[in-house]
């Protein structure tokens, strides 16, 4: 059931050597959280061995056990490194329990793994995942202990601590002959079935007597006959600690099932096991126990979960409610050194980011450090520099925690601000379970009296016990301790380094609303990698340090690029807030200038003046169309756009994408535009951004066009503008040439006798010759001088066949 973890003494290299191989380690390049609350570090779960982080803990919180453990040395041990050596002895299972233990106790990391203590009990990967009895496996694992240190100075000390007598008695009533056989026990194994607490189990073991009569004789050695006797057991040797395993299973005869006993069932935090004794002549010291240790069970007969309450003997965790006691004495709202120590003091990882402290300090009291101490006291940042008896800057100084902070083991001890108050030294509860360690009260454990999550193991120490001294355990962690804290430092470097894209104001200049590199080679950007738990200021000061040569002041903005180029934002002012509070994140663009001009141009900045790319189409005579793509700043006017494109009395129309992308010019028809729409004289004045001109759109340039179909066809002003007007609203770009052109055709009547077919180049030239007037000729020089659109139209067709 448990592997081969009673076996190690049949191997000579221990199990490690083969149980390891092929087992896959878990977890990434993550380092684990630090410990939470509680200072107490809880066991990770392999799947199913909530059982044996139940055990293990509750033997890791027995002061007596783990220091006998501890004493034990590589002299008589050996060393893991070692292990796979032909020629060396090394007890696995011994070691792996110190190093585990030592991690629990001394390694700052919210809870630990027994990957390697079960691969020396030689576990598979099932082992792991399948949940078995607490009860059996701490037979098992003391055993195992038992005979892993045969030979060494600790080869009894299980048997010492745990191991206890009872004897067995049967008195003849007929010659008073009495029969005894002592036996062994590791823990009581007691009723729970048919009594209601711990008291009444031990008193029908080992007070009542089981008699003899009847059809059930004693045949007594002494009269050599069957007689009448009686039975009874006592306790003879009690041992230091006293385990009390609670049969809460039972089996149903009649529905021939098992089931698990949940009524209630007391027992006691003190008890006195005087009246179940054989010999009752000490002192009650020598007979009174005190409860430790519950370990429970959660759930059914055939499956659950394990957890366990453990009085903290040692004061080895922060019990909570002792710190909520010491952080609301500490705190006077009036003065900031008792409110930034409660705040620090309260938060789980014992330490604040610096640019979290002022908005907690708002959440504590409802006022911030200007408001209510800046005047007496200077800014927060200097405070806590001339209070650094009582600060302590961490991770490269952008966190704050407490100098007499209750520490992890690679800080400083604690010191009397943070020491529990009551009057019981180690008297205070936890609830392990498994990764997870809170605090509880001695009232919690009545509630484990009964029901579907109720006590299973019963763990008591003799009250007259002394803490032993300590042992050698604390040099073990030292090593891994450090190696945690690089680990930790080297992610969190990691995972705070922004790759940043500097752009520096020489290498721009300012076109078409925004800035451009005036290298084309280059787009002007330098990379850079930074820590953004660093602040504004000390990212200004490298920059300065990378540029030798710049003089005077130095603004860096968030950048962003866009179709148009390059748009500035927000300006980072305050130098004391990190990178992070000022949202700068990986791939972040800065731009490093005076903050006033680049290339004597002045830089608007901000959402409202994003650059708009504009595609501006302007028609010439012959088969070509010249676009032309051209920024303007989101807050330039219309007007300021046709004075920019040097077509001052040219109408505008333009073209909006409405989701989709566009069709090639000559592809057919829709592509996602959704129409041309001329701009009324109103909207010269408005910007690009009220307008909701968008990156892409087409801006098309026409002069005098509507005025041209008047004078070559002599039909009404009105009647051919509103004509034209409905005409240009309802075709998209790849219409526009070819129903232009050839409504063009038709307005011109360019048609023969015959429809549907088109004249030929000469007849139009000829038809256009003899009708044509003196103003005609006119605007036919004038238009072609501005290119325009409609003469464009008539000239493919003159010339095209169709």
């Amino acid at each position: 059931m448990f592997g081969n973890l009673f076996e190690e003494e049949e191997e000579e290299e221990g199990f490690s050597s083969t149980s390891s191989k092929g087992r896959v380690a878990k977890g990434g390049d993550e380092p684990p959280p630090p410990r939470g609350r509680s200072s107490l570090c809880g066991i990770k779960n392999q799947g199913g061995t909530c059982y044996l982080n139940s055990l293990l803990q509750t033997l890791l919180f027995t002061p007596e056990f783990r220091e006998e453990l501890f004493s034990l040395g590589a002299d008589e041990l050996g060393c893991l490194e070692d292990k796979d050596k032909p020629e060396a002895k090394v007890r696995v299972i011994p070691l792996e329990l110190q190093r585990l233990f030592a991690r629990l106790l001394l390694v700052d990391q919210q809870s630990a793994s027994t990957a390697d203590l079960t691969d020396s009990f030689g576990w598979n990967s099932s082992e792991g995942t399948n949940q078995h009895d607490v009860q059996e496996l701490n037979r098992i694992l003391f055993s195992a202990l038992e005979h892993s240190l045969v030979g060494t100075s600790g080869s009894t000390f299980i048997h010492r601590l745990y191991h206890g007598t009872i004897v067995n008695s049967i008195v003849c009533k007929e010659c008073g002959n009495v029969s005894q056989r002592q036996e062994d026990f590791l823990d009581l194994t007691v009723c729970v079935c048919g009594v209601s607490s711990l008291e009444e189990a031990l008193w029908t073991m080992f007070v009542e007597e089981e008699l003899f009569e009847g059809n059930n004789l004693y045949r007594c050695a002494q009269c050599n006959r069957l007689v009448t006797a009686a039975k009874s057991a006592k306790l003879k040797k009690l041992p230091p600690f006293m385990t009390m395993s609670l049969l809460r299973f039972s089996f149903d005869f009649a529905k021939f099932e098992r089931y698990k006993e949940t009524g209630r069932y007391s027992f006691p935090l003190t008890i006195n096991l005087r009246p179940f004794c054989e010999q009752t002549d000490g002192e009650d010291s020598d007979y009174t126990y005190e409860l430790f240790s519950v370990i429970i069970h959660k759930g059914g007969c055939y499956g659950g979960h394990y957890h366990a309450y453990i009085r903290d003997i040692d004061e080895l965790g922060q019990w909570e409610e002792e710190v909520k006691k010491v952080c609301e004495s500490k705190l006077q709202e009036d003065d900031p050194l008792s409110v930034l120590t409660a705040i620090i003091a309260q938060e789980s990882s014992k330490s604040v980011l610096l640019d979290q402290l002022g908005q907690k300090l708002m959440d504590k009291i409802g006022s911030s450090w200007s408001r209510k101490f800046r005047k007496h006291y200077g800014p927060i940042g200097k405070f806590l520099q001339s209070h650094n008896e009582v600060f302590l800057l961490v991770s490269n100084g952008t966190r704050v925690a407490l100098k007499t902070n209750p520490s992890s083991p690679v800080t400083e001890p604690p010191g009397p601000a943070e020491q529990t108050t009551n009057s019981d030294p180690g008297s205070h509860w936890f609830d392990l379970n498994d990764s997870t360690v809170t605090s509880i009260r001695e009232s919690d454990i009545e509630k484990q009296f009964q029901g579907k999550e109720s006590a299973y193991m019963l763990f008591y120490r003799k009250t007259q016990l002394h803490r032993p001294s300590e042992g050698n355990e604390q040099h073990m962690a030292q090593e891994e301790n450090l190696k945690l804290q690089q680990m930790r430092e080297e992610f969190e470097a990691t995972n705070n380094t922004v790759e940043l894209r500097l752009h520096l104001a020489p290498s721009y200049k300012l076109e078409n609303g925004a800035l451009q590199p005036v290298s084309r080679d280059s787009d002007g950007s330098t990379a850079l990698s930074f820590d953004r738990r660093k602040t504004v200021g000390d990212l200004r000061l490298a920059i300065y340090q990378m540029q030798e040569l710049w003089e005077g002041d130095m603004a860096l903005t968030v950048a962003k690029s866009l179709p148009a180029g390059l748009h500035l934002y927000n300006t980072l002012t305050d130098d004391t807030v990190s990178l992070y509070s000022a949202g700068i994140y990986t791939n972040t663009d800065l731009f490093v200038w005076n903050g006033r001009e680049v290339c004597g141009g002045t830089v608007q900045t901000g959402a409202e003046w994003e650059p708009v790319l504009l595609t501006v189409v302007r028609p010439f005579l012959g088969e070509n169309v010249e676009q032309e793509a051209r920024g303007f700043a989101g807050g330039a006017t219309l007007g300021e756009v046709k004075e920019a494109l040097g077509e001052p009395k040219e109408s505008l129309l333009c073209q909006e994408h409405k989701g989709g992308k566009r069709k090639e010019q000559g592809a057919g028809e829709g592509g996602g535009a959704s129409g041309w729409r001329v701009f009324p004289p109103d909207d010269m004045q408005r910007t690009l951004k009220e307008l909701s001109l968008k990156d892409g759109d087409f801006m098309l340039l026409c002069l005098l066009f509507l005025l041209s179909l008047v004078f070559i066809t002599s039909v009404k002003h009105d009647v051919i503008l509103q004509k034209m007007i409905t005409f240009l609203s309802n075709v998209s770009l790849p219409q526009l040439l070819s129903e232009v052109k050839q409504r063009a055709i038709e307005e011109l009547q360019l048609q023969e006798q015959t429809p549907g077919k088109i004249l030929s180049n000469a007849a139009v030239h000829n038809h256009l010759k003899y009708t044509s007037t003196l103003k005609f000729v006119k605007l036919i020089k004038c238009m072609h001088k501005k290119q325009d659109l409609m003469l464009f139209c008539i000239f493919i067709s003159l010339q095209s066949n169709c």
